[in-house]
């Protein structure tokens, strides 16, 4: 983790990001919980449709990982929780 970024602050810019994508989780009958991020990686739980959708390796690393990547300084990984 980057000197001077805490957790909390971290865990509040996953949060945004996984506010911004959300829509297009919901449009698909899926949505997304924020369980936790420890030292950069995020840890998220699929719901609805995205718990039990084949594509959702491809949502969480394709989609979710790369937004947060990006736009995150401190994330390195996201992992799904069940």
């Amino acid at each position: 983790m980057r000197k001077g970024v805490n957790r909390m602050d971290i865990k509040e810019q996953v949060q945004e990001v996984l506010d911004k994508l959300r829509p297009f989780l919901l449009r698909d009958g899926g949505d997304c919980d924020l369980v936790d991020v420890e030292d950069g990686v995020v840890k998220l739980r699929l719901l609805g449709a995205c718990g039990s959708c084949p594509s959702s390796t491809i949502t969480l690393k394709a989609g979710i990982e790369r937004a947060l990547l990006e736009e995150v300084p401190g994330v390195v990984e996201v992992e799904q929780v069940f």
